[in-house]
């Protein structure tokens, strides 16, 4: 493929990877707001949920449903919405560079830069492929993501009025450094969940596809997915990538709201250098919340999950190959 050529592909994968975010990222806020809010409450939701009695305080979230209820009383429909721009901010960037980086990869690995090639490569290099897109995506759009976390957590009254108040402040108290808190995580999470969502995606495109050749009984006949198949090859990815890798989700939220204020009625927050690093917040959380502490969130996580892959990889598919017929 020649310069021109490359420069179209990443030029369409990019716009194709950005809407295809925020749609997604737009249609699943309200499920990310319950997931943050509960990742973020020290407090157990139930009282079985912990070894110790360190903690004699209610919590402010104790079940999905219940959640819900309270976050719409309490701050109406727009609550579902909030810390919803700087998410856009984040994963439109963030998928933006995700698929042009995931292509070049692909194309680099299997020496061609058709997609249909692509669909030829192992297992292992479509794990590969996908944990590093994840990785350069990731630190590309970080600082939104932190934006996004400590928007969502907050609740009614509000401590921080919109964005440029939660980066002003996070810029004093903790520099510039403070803006990519918890990045050591995420990194270390989105290795396993990037590597985990593409390669099983892909996987379950080859397997999707030779179910089509072997239902149609001809192996040169068009076995290209219907936008059905897609929708549950995205649904399957994301919800097996997210199962696996919530707890490091859980620890990079702890991260990034450290010593920010936060108002009591949410909760005790997470005091600054709390966590001396990843490992001693794992020990922590285990030691006062138990087992259940590290997967606070865990079911608005995989409902959300599910139709995010889903929505995902259908509009990035769609709009792929729109652009690629507009573009001459």
């Amino acid at each position: 493929m020649d310069e021109t050529g490359k420069l179209k592909r990443a030029l369409i994968d990019a716009t194709a990877g950005a809407i295809s975010g925020g749609i997604s990222r737009s249609v699943t806020s309200p499920l990310d707001v319950i997931k943050i809010r509960f990742q973020v409450q020290l407090e157990p939701t139930s009282s079985w949920a912990f070894p110790r009695g360190d903690f004699y305080r209610p919590s402010k979230y104790t079940g999905i449903l219940q959640a819900t209820k309270d976050i719409f009383r309490e701050e109406g429909l727009k609550g579902f919405w909030r810390g919803n721009v700087p998410a856009l901010l984040m994963v439109m960037p963030y998928t933006a560079i995700q698929f042009p980086v995931l292509h070049l990869v692909k194309t680099v690995a299997s020496g061609s830069s058709k997609s249909e090639d692509h669909m030829h490569l192992s297992a292992y290099l479509s794990y590969v492929s996908g944990a590093l897109a994840g990785c350069a995506a990731t630190v590309g759009s970080y600082p939104f993501d932190l934006l996004r976390t400590i928007l969502a957590s907050q609740g009614e009254p509000k401590v921080y009025k919109n964005m440029r108040s939660a980066f002003m402040d996070i810029v004093q108290r903790r520099g510039i450094r403070g803006l990519y808190a918890g990045l050591t995580p995420t990194l270390i999470e989105i290795i396993p969940y990037a590597g985990l969502q593409f390669g099983t995606y892909d996987t379950f495109k080859r397997w999707s596809m030779a179910w089509n050749t072997w239902r149609e009984g001809d192996e040169d006949g068009d076995v290209s997915l219907s936008s059905f198949q897609l929708f549950l090859c995205g649904l399957a990815s994301g919800s097996s990538a997210k199962a696996i890798c919530h707890p490091l989700d859980v620890v990079k939220k702890r991260f990034q709201i450290e010593g920010l204020r936060r108002h009591p009625k949410y909760g005790e927050m997470v005091e600054g250098g709390a966590y001396r690093n990843m490992n001693d917040a794992l020990r922590q959380i285990l030691g006062r919340e138990g087992w259940a502490g590290l997967y606070k969130g865990i079911y608005p996580s995989i409902i959300k999950a599910a139709p995010a892959g889903a929505v995902t990889f259908v509009a990035y598919e769609y709009f792929s190959d729109w652009f690629a017929s507009l573009l001459p």
